[in-house]
């Protein structure tokens, strides 16, 4: 059966200005769930995930308690892959058909120590500031801060992901057929201690886009589908002549330029995914997802595809 590997982006689970509660999470994770089990029958399914908002949630209640020392990111990292994986097991499993199960792995993910990320900080966690709040914040508390729209959310470190230490457990449960929810939130950051095989947690919280990206290299996916809250990834997106990339080469969409915080690591993910397997990749909105499978929405990354196809992915944007 084919492999598909599913990312789910943060507003899967918490869309942007809803509060960070978990009735607002289980109603989207519901969303999504009725989305995915679309794309289970007949195929083989791992769904990866999120989860900056609810890492930085976390930190922010681990600062609020003082009487023991703050829990490193690496577990405030497990603890939310625990927690979002809980509520897309049980909704997929309630929607599943009898005799198709469904589990959530705890997935360390290698990273390098030297990895420059560690001395520049990039990734949002937690919810967005505004401008003055985040400012008393970065002097109060030492974040470093970085622009999310009109307003501001703590950055830390993202390195890049190496390796899914998990693999071989992913692969036993998709020989049983079952469908795998994993690597959330980027996975558990850890690093080589240098004391044979031996991992240790590090402090940074790893980009879920790139790690999905590597899961579905290392699992030789059929498929990369990376959704999101648009239709598909836009030329001058937030301006009056965006226009929607409906097809594109890796190389194409490699010589554009993309927000680093949002759209830029999708679109970097499912350029590596495409170029390491010579198999395709798609983009675009959870509400399209049979519709992106098909190629009929979102933006379809392929090396077979000559140049860029624009067009209107759905009815967003507008070519000049």
């Amino acid at each position: 059966m084919p492999l598909f590997v599913v990312a789910l982006g943060g507003n899967a689970l918490l869309r942007r200005g809803e509060p960070l509660e978990a009735t607002a999470q289980l109603h989207n994770v519901r969303r999504a769930a009725q989305q995915i089990v679309r794309l289970a029958e007949g195929r083989r399914l791992v769904v990866a995930h999120g989860n900056g908002p609810q890492v930085g949630l976390l930190a922010l209640q681990n600062e609020a308690y003082r009487e023991v020392h703050p829990y490193p990111l690496d577990v405030l990292g497990a603890q939310t892959e625990g927690m979002i994986g809980y509520l897309i097991e049980q909704e997929i499993a309630n929607r599943l058909p009898p005799g198709r199960s469904v589990a959530t792995l705890l997935t360390r993910v290698e990273v390098q120590r030297g990895d420059p990320a560690f001395a520049a900080p990039s990734k949002p966690i937690g919810p967005v500031y505004d401008a003055p709040r985040g400012a008393a914040l970065a002097r109060e508390r030492g974040w470093h801060m970085v622009a999310d729209g009109a307003g501001l959310r703590r950055a830390v470190p993202s390195p890049r992901p190496q390796c899914i230490l998990e693999l071989a457990s992913v692969l036993a449960l998709l020989e049983h057929d079952t469908v795998v929810v994993c690597a959330g939130g980027g996975g558990i950051p850890v690093v080589a201690t240098g004391r044979g095989e031996e991992k240790e947690g590090v402090e940074a919280v790893i980009d879920k886009d790139l790690a999905a990206g590597l899961l579905a290299r290392q699992l030789d996916a059929d498929l990369l589908l990376i959704a999101t809250d648009v239709a598909a990834v836009y030329l001058g997106w937030g301006t009056p002549n965006a226009c929607a990339i409906r097809r594109a080469s890796p190389d194409a969409l490699r010589r554009l330029a993309f927000a680093a915080g949002s759209i830029g690591p999708k679109v970097e993910a499912a350029c590596e995914f495409a170029l390491a397997t010579g198999k395709p990749a798609v983009i675009g909105s959870l509400d399209d997802i049979e519709r992106l499978v098909s190629g009929e929405a979102g933006t379809w990354i392929d090396t077979r595809v000559d140049g860029m196809e624009l067009g209107v992915a759905a009815a967003v944007g507008a070519c000049a």
